[in-house]
């Protein structure tokens, strides 16, 4: 078991590290005033997609112009400050969006997959908050619903991470959920998938000390995880860009609170993996990140505060490489 976690450790960790040099990179504001913006995709016609959690809402934007219109509404808002809808991914031109925090005990609807069947239509793909509190994980929790935070596409269904149950779901492409990993209390949050390898986040449990914000990598029926970079505080993302760098997002420093209280803002980062196995810091000084999307040399960053961020240059301009300030 050493011997395979070592080769899968080297195998990963060449494919990210590939490209040793870095980029330089400056923040430019995009689009502001979205309401509990959380989870992001590309999405039909190369648009960004978020997800406004406070209002219901799924926003459409243009890349290029910033111009923002409504993709959906009329899903179930967050009731308690934090959830409602979280994430959103596409199959083919279909929308399928991530709701938490939003049935008992907190209100009356589910929490789960939801498809958009129109501008003002959805159907329930997947009860996951009846699943979580049928089947409660083996770490202590306080939610038997969950806490969903990711929602990814993978083969022919989803996968769906759950920061307060420790564990990642999938979901079939009928909707039916099963378990596919459980672990200690790691707070797992992004997704990124590469054939059948999955990249995960963890942010680590509160306090969130940067040694536990790393990105692991693992596959279905093997009891393999694979540590690939470590040192950013409270990971909430992972995304490739290009065919081998490997970008982290990590939201900052802890800033007080019990689980799922924000960082501090103006403390998150956009960071890259190295071959170390650490992260190089990409752009500091971001305001409450939250979501991750890469497209060519172009990193795009949603924050709780609403705004999304445009980063250019984030994969081939060289520069002086630094280690990431909290590893």
């Amino acid at each position: 078991m050493r011997n395979a976690i070592r080769t899968a450790r080297s195998a990963i960790l060449v494919l990210v590290a590939a490209l040793s040099v870095q980029a330089t990179a400056s923040a430019e504001t995009i689009v502001t005033g979205l309401q509990g913006a959380s989870g992001s995709t590309i999405g039909p016609g190369g648009d960004l997609f978020v997800t406004e959690g406070a209002i219901g809402r799924i926003a459409r934007i243009d890349r290029k112009t910033g111009e923002v219109t409504t993709f959906a509404e009329g899903l179930p808002p967050s009731l308690i400050g934090i959830g409602g809808a979280v994430d959103v991914a596409f199959v083919g031109s279909t929308a399928y969006v991530l709701v938490t925090l939003v049935g008992p005990p907190f209100g009356d609807d589910v929490d789960g997959i939801y498809r958009v069947d129109g501008p003002n239509s959805f159907s329930i793909f997947a009860d996951i908050g009846a699943y979580s509190a049928a089947n409660p994980p083996d770490t202590p929790f306080d939610l038997p619903q969950g806490l969903q935070f990711a929602l990814e596409t993978y083969r022919d269904g989803f996968l769906v991470t759950d920061g307060h149950h420790n564990r990642l779901l999938r979901v079939t492409r009928r909707g039916k959920i099963k378990e596919l990993a459980a672990f200690d209390n790691i707070v797992p949050t992004g997704l990124e998938t590469r054939g059948n390898t999955i990249f995960m986040a963890q942010a680590g449990a509160v306090p969130h000390p940067a040694e536990d914000g790393k990105v692991v990598a693992l596959w279905p029926k093997s009891p393999v995880v694979v540590e690939v970079a470590s040192g950013a505080p409270l990971l909430v993302d992972v995304e490739f860009g290009g065919p081998f760098a490997m970008f982290g997002l990590a939201q900052g420093e802890y800033g007080g609170g019990g689980a799922g209280a924000p960082a501090l803002p103006g403390t998150g980062s956009l960071v890259r993996a190295n071959r170390h196995g650490g992260f190089d810091v990409i752009e500091d000084g971001l305001n409450l990140p939250t979501s991750l999307e890469i497209v060519g040399d172009t990193a795009y960053v949603v924050t709780l505060a609403g705004d999304v961020l445009k980063i250019d240059d984030v994969v081939t301009r060289p520069f002086r490489r630094h280690r990431c300030r909290w590893h």
